[in-house]
């Protein structure tokens, strides 16, 4: 089943190529006038939108940003209502990646003037997710910069994890460690995380132009591991790197195909001494935009406003949580943020409310 065009109208069937390893419709040279009223009531059925369609969001008239908003709140509100989620973030291990990710600044290639240092403690992480706790997050995720874990990492993790989840059971528990082995990710599990992080961040395509340590596939394969060691996915991308409409596209259409459960989107925040540190693409209006088709494409995922936010929406970031129902609080490991109550006095002066 797939979303329609206007009703009373008829287009071309879509054919179909297999692109970035899934099974993507070929994009009409024109995007359809579409009627929102369908695209919900398809999207609520379990339909997937043609890529004609997904277009269309991301060409959406400004003027007429608030129908498009609209519409994405229904399909928000069918599973998560008004409630938005907190989580905090710990930059557990600082600076010393050796990827080249061009937007990083904790990459081998940047020169970027922040801390850096090797993991933290056991207690300085479980007091980090006291802190969480205490300042009303529901979700409390440690962030390593590494290519990936070694065995001894694994185990520092895991027993940070056995006593977070000993002291506070009600606190959701993620990480984002680098590539990840099935085993590597069971053991997790078997601690007591409930996430993992590992962001697409682009399309297969670009990929390349943003990373040469590492490919896509190689994110791709972390997923599955994730997955089949029956821990949740977290996964998504950042916005504004130079990427063209065809890659916010395929991006998205990964992150529904990949069926992930929750969906970061991140808004590049430029950072000095990095290869993207002059880049700057975005308006908030396109940034809203990219948020109602990341929701769009997953109904049923939580879908989370990340980096950039504060920065790229500047007083429309209200306007986000039409399809959000998800937020970071406190900053993003090393660019600031707003702390929870500016945040949450955001949300309620939004119309939702803060997630229990």
């Amino acid at each position: 089943m797939t979303a329609r065009g206007p009703r009373g109208t008829s287009r071309e069937p879509l054919r179909t190529n297999r692109r970035d390893g899934i099974l993507s419709p070929v994009m009409s040279t024109k995007s359809p006038a579409i009627d929102l009223d369908q695209v919900v009531a398809d999207v609520l059925s379990g339909a997937e939108i043609e890529r004609p369609v997904a277009q269309a969001i991301l060409d959406w008239p400004d003027q007429r940003l608030g129908e498009l908003l609209a519409a994405t709140r229904r399909v928000r509100e069918a599973t998560f209502g008004r409630r938005v989620k907190i989580c905090i973030l710990r930059n557990a291990q600082s600076g010393i990646c050796p990827e080249d990710c061009h937007y990083c600044s904790q990459s081998r290639i940047s020169k970027a003037d922040i801390k850096v240092y090797k993991m933290q403690t056991v207690e300085q992480l479980v007091e980090g997710a006291r802190l969480a706790a205490k300042s009303g997050a529901r979700r409390y995720c440690m962030v390593c910069s590494m290519r990936g874990p070694s065995q001894r990492d694994i185990e520092h993790l895991a027993e940070a994890c056995e006593r977070i989840r000993t002291e506070m059971p009600e606190l959701e528990l993620c990480l984002s460690i680098g590539l990840l082995e099935r085993d590597q990710a069971e053991r997790l599990k078997a601690a007591g995380a409930g996430w993992i992080n590992h962001n697409l961040n682009t399309s297969r395509r670009f990929y390349p132009e943003i990373c040469t340590t590492h490919t896509w596939e190689d994110r791709v394969r972390t997923i599955e591991n994730v997955r089949a060691a029956g821990l949740s996915t977290c996964s998504g991308g950042i916005i504004g790197m130079g990427e063209t409409d065809d890659d916010i596209l395929d991006l998205a259409y990964a992150t529904r195909r990949l069926r992930i459960d929750s969906v970061p989107v991140n808004f590049l925040h430029p950072v000095a001494g990095t290869p993207l540190e002059t880049t700057r693409q975005l308006t908030p209006e396109r940034c809203l935009k990219v948020a109602c088709l990341f929701r769009m494409l997953n109904p049923k995922s939580e879908v989370r406003a990340a980096g950039g936010r504060e920065l790229n929406l500047g007083e429309r970031q209200g306007d986000l949580f039409n399809a959000v129902n998800s937020i970071f609080v406190n900053g993003y490991l090393t660019t600031p943020g707003w702390d929870y109550e500016r945040t949450r006095a955001l949300i309620e002066r939004s119309g939702f409310e803060v997630e229990a």
